[in-house]
C-alpha cells in the first residue's frame, strides 16, 4: 500500500509545455482522464496521479489546464494544492500563460515547488531556466531549485523526484487536529457506493462516520468511507489527495466549489474586507492598477462574482454573489472577467461592520491599515469593543480554547469600567440602605450581552468592583453592611431574643429603620429570612420544623402558634412556608404533620 503523501503537488504553466506527459513520466498514470482530452491531446479538466519518491514518500500530483479559456478551472487545481511544478518548455520558453499560472500562485499564497524546464532533449534548455528563474524572483518562488527534464529520454527525472522528494521532507507537517476544510473538484457516483467527492486534504484528519458541514448548502452530511491515493483508509491527515463517499446526499446536491467543513470551525460568509496585493504592476503613476467594481472572485476550489467597494489604497470591501467559508488570513485572487487582471487579495475581516454614516468608509480604511497580523483579534476587538470566543475561533482568530465566553478590547473594557465605577457610586449614594447595583441593571446600562461573565469585564478593565450575590459594590462596602442597617438589625434580633419566632410588624421594622431596601439587602446576607410577608432570622423556618415535632401528629394552626408562641399573623405564613419547604404536608382538613424530610 502507497505510504500516506507526503505532498500533493499541482503542475503550471503554458498550454502544451509538456505538464500532463511529465505527470505521465514520473507516476506512470495519464492525467487526462478524458477521451477528448486524449484525442486532441489538450487538458481540459483536472487530473491525477500518484508516485512513491525515493525516499518513500508518496506524492500526489494535480494537473491543470494550460490553455486561458480554462482558468478557472486552473485555479481550482493551484489554489488547494500545497506546492507546484511550474513547467515551461525549452522550446518555447517563458509565455504570456506562464506569467499568469506564477501570478496566480503569488496570489494564493503558493510557496513551496519547483521550476521545471521539459523537453529539454528538443531544444537547450538554459535559457528557459535562467528566464524562469528570473521571473520567480520577487514571488513566493523565488529560489526555488530549477530542474531540466526530457520526459521522452528520462533525463532529470531521477533529480527531479529527488528534489520533490526533499521538498516534501522539508515542508513543516500541517496541524493534524486543524479543522477540516475540504475543497471539492469532483463529484460522481458509483454503482453500489454512491456519492463520491475528491479534493486536496491540506490540514486536518478526515474519519470514517465524521458529521461534516457542506457549505454553502448548509446541510450536514456524514462519511461513510475514504479513499486515499487508491486504496480504501480509515483515516486521512493532511496534506493529502482524498475521495470521500458520502451518505444520504446526491451527486447533482455537491460538485465542485462546495467545500466540507468541520462543524462550527469556518465563517461562510457574503461579505468580507480585504488587502489586496497587486501582482500585475502599476499604472503610469506608479498605484496599483484599478480592480473592476465587479470582480470574478477565487477562493478554493471556488468561483464567484462580486461587488467590490474600494476602501483606502490597497484594501476593499467585497460582497460575494455565493457565500464562502472563510477565515482571517485566507488568501483569495481576484480577476478582472474583461481583462487579465489578476490580483491577490488577504482577508482581513470576515464580518465587517455596516458601512453606515458620513466618512464610515475612511474609516474603516484607517482601521484596516491598523492590522498588521490578520488572525490577531486587537483590531477586530477594537472596532466591535468585544467579541464572543467561540465566533471569533470559528473565523480563524488566534483567541485561546476555553476562558470566558467573551473577549474585550482593553480600551473598551476601561471606559466601561469607567462607567460602571460611576454607576455603582451614584446607586450607593441614592440606596444606602442596599447599595449594591443589580448586576442585570449594570448590563443593560452598558449594553452587554446578557450572558457577559462579570469576571471578564473585571479583568479587562481593572475596576476595583466587587460582585455579591448578583451586585456590583464598590471594594469597601462588599463585606460589610451599611452603619443603619447594621444597626437596626441589631435591634431586631434583640427583640428577638426572648420570643424567636414572634416576627416584628410593620411599625417596628420602620421604627428600627429596616426599609424594604435594607431587608432585601439583609436576606441577601443571609442574616434574616422572609417567610410570607414577615422576616425572622435565618434559619428559623428549621427550627420551627423542630420544635412542631414536639407536638401530637397532626396539629392545627392554633396548637402550631401556641407551640411557638406566635400570633396567627406569624403562624399561618411559616406553616405555608413549611408546607413549600417539604418540612410539612397539608391534609384537607387544614391539620398538618411532620414530613420524614422534617
Amino acid at each position: 500500500m502507497i505510504a500516506a503523501p507526503g505532498l500533493v503537488i499541482a503542475t503550471a504553466g503554458h498550454v502544451d509545455h509538456g505538464k500532463s506527459t511529465l505527470v505521465r513520466a514520473l507516476t506512470g498514470t495519464d492525467p487526462d482522464r478524458l477521451a477528448e482530452e486524449r484525442r486532441r491531446g489538450l487538458t481540459l479538466d483536472l487530473g491525477f496521479a500518484w508516485t512513491t519518491a525515493p525516499g518513500g514518500r508518496a506524492l500526489a500530483f494535480v494537473d491543470v489546464p494550460g490553455h486561458h479559456r480554462y482558468l478557472a478551472t486552473t485555479f481550482a487545481g493551484i489554489a488547494t494544492a500545497p506546492a507546484v511544478l511550474l513547467v515551461v518548455s525549452a522550446e518555447e520558453g517563458w509565455r504570456r500563460q506562464t506569467e499568469e499560472h506564477l501570478v496566480a500562485l503569488d496570489a494564493f499564497g503558493v510557496r513551496t515547488g519547483l521550476l521545471v524546464v521539459t523537453r529539454a532533449d528538443l531544444a537547450d534548455p538554459a535559457p528557459a531556466l535562467a528566464k524562469a528563474v528570473e521571473r520567480a524572483c520577487g514571488t513566493g518562488l523565488a529560489g526555488a531549485p530549477a530542474v531540466a527534464v526530457s520526459a521522452r529520454t528520462g533525463e532529470g527525472l531521477d533529480l527531479l523526484l529527488g528534489e520533490l522528494d526533499a521538498l516534501a521532507a522539508d515542508r513543516p507537517s500541517p496541524d493534524p487536529a486543524a479543522p477540516v476544510r475540504l475543497w471539492l473538484d469532483r463529484s460522481f457516483t458509483m454503482a453500489g457506493v454512491g456519492t463520491v467527492v475528491t479534493g486536496t486534504l491540506a490540514a486536518g484528519t478526515l474519519a470514517e462516520g465524521d458529521t461534516l458541514h457542506l457549505a454553502p448548502a448548509g446541510r450536514t452530511v456524514q462519511v461513510r468511507g475514504l479513499h486515499s491515493l487508491g486504496h480504501a483508509v480509515p483515516r486521512v491527515t493532511g496534506p493529502a489527495r482524498v475521495a470521500v463517499n458520502l451518505r444520504r446526499i446526491a451527486a447533482d446536491q455537491v460538485g465542485r466549489g462546495d467545500a466540507l467543513l468541520t462543524p462550527g470551525r469556518w465563517w461562510t460568509t457574503d461579505r468580507v474586507d480585504v488587502r489586496y496585493e497587486p501582482t500585475g504592476g502599476t499604472d503610469d503613476g506608479g498605484r496599483p492598477p484599478r480592480l473592476p467594481a465587479e470582480p470574478l472572485v477565487h477562493c478554493g476550489t471556488a468561483a464567484t462574482s462580486a461587488r467590490l467597494r474600494p476602501l483606502g489604497r490597497d484594501a476593499a470591501r467585497l460582497t460575494l454573489r455565493t457565500p464562502l467559508p472563510l477565515h482571517v488570513g485566507d488568501r483569495l485572487l481576484l480577476r478582472d472577467p474583461g481583462s487579465r487582471l489578476l490580483v491577490g487579495a488577504t482577508v482581513l475581516d470576515p464580518e465587517p461592520p455596516p458601512l453606515t454614516g458620513r466618512g464610515a468608509a475612511a474609516i474603516r480604511a484607517r482601521r484596516l491599515a491598523d492590522i498588521a497580523e490578520p488572525t490577531d483579534p486587537a483590531v477586530r476587538l477594537a472596532t466591535a469593543g468585544l467579541g464572543e470566543r467561540g465566533r471569533l475561533a470559528a473565523q480563524g482568530y488566534a483567541v485561546e480554547a476555553g476562558g470566558e465566553r467573551w473577549l474585550f478590547d482593553r480600551g473598551h473594557a476601561e471606559r466601561l469600567g469607567a462607567t460602571l465605577a460611576a454607576a455603582v457610586r451614584e446607586h450607593a449614594e441614592a440606596h444606602p440602605a442596599d447599595p449594591g447595583l443589580p448586576l442585570a441593571q449594570a448590563r443593560r446600562l452598558l449594553a452587554l450581552p446578557p450572558d457577559t461573565a462579570w469576571d471578564g469585564l473585571a479583568a479587562a478593565s481593572g475596576v476595583d468592583l466587587i460582585l455579591r450575590d448578583e451586585r456590583l459594590y464598590r471594594a469597601d462596602e462588599a463585606d460589610r453592611l451599611p452603619a443603619a442597617v447594621a444597626a437596626g438589625l441589631t435591634g431586631l434580633l434583640d427583640d428577638l431574643r426572648s420570643a424567636p419566632f414572634q416576627a416584628p410588624t410593620r411599625r417596628r421594622l420602620d421604627e428600627l429603620g429596616l426599609t424594604a431596601e435594607a431587608l432585601t439587602l439583609l436576606v441577601r446576607r443571609g442574616a434574616l429570612e422572609r417567610v410570607g410577608a414577615v422576616y425572622l432570622p435565618a434559619g428559623s423556618v428549621v427550627r420551627a420544623a423542630r420544635e412542631l415535632a414536639g407536638l401530637p401528629q397532626p396539629f392545627t394552626v392554633g396548637e402550631a402558634a401556641r407551640a411557638l408562641a406566635i400570633s396567627r399573623r406569624v403562624a399561618i405564613p411559616l406553616l405555608e412556608t413549611l408546607d413549600e419547604t417539604g418540612h410539612t404536608h397539608r391534609r384537607p382538613d387544614g391539620r398538618r404533620f411532620l414530613t420524614d424530610g422534617g
